[in-house]
């Protein structure tokens, strides 16, 4: 009986790691994208997890502030841009809040509205 029930784990085990293969192929089909983002979050965690040697620190210093210094660049002039864009459509942060004024003027209009009609209704009514 021992040697049975041995035989029927080891074919549960057998089928269970078949379906989760068979599940992690199609997640791999439908999404690869999302495969290839966790591999790289895997990628840099074991590259934060992995001591740095002196040598790697001296020759990749250079290189870091490099990258530094051009995606705060590239940032200050994708805001700058961002900014002369907005304003030259017409939105500033002046013109969002008067907007943002009117919306709620108008709903607070709306809303007077409907509430005197329905007391109107409710006086007809009584």
């Amino acid at each position: 009986m021992s040697n049975l029930h041995t035989q029927d784990r080891i074919d549960d085990a057998k089928h269970a790691a078949s379906d989760a293969a068979h599940r992690a192929a199609d997640a791999i089909e439908s999404n690869p994208l999302a495969i290839v983002a966790g591999g790289l979050a895997i990628g840099a965690l074991a590259g934060a997890l992995i001591p740095r040697s002196a040598k790697e620190k001296e020759l990749l210093a250079p290189v870091g502030r490099s990258l530094g210094e051009r995606a705060r660049s590239a940032f200050q002039a994708a805001r700058e841009t961002g900014t002369s864009e907005l304003q030259n459509a017409g939105l500033s942060k002046d013109a969002a809040k008067d907007q943002v004024k009117s919306l709620f003027q108008g709903i607070a209009k709306a809303a007077s509205s409907a509430g005197s009609a329905a007391a109107k209704t409710a006086a007809n009514k009584g």
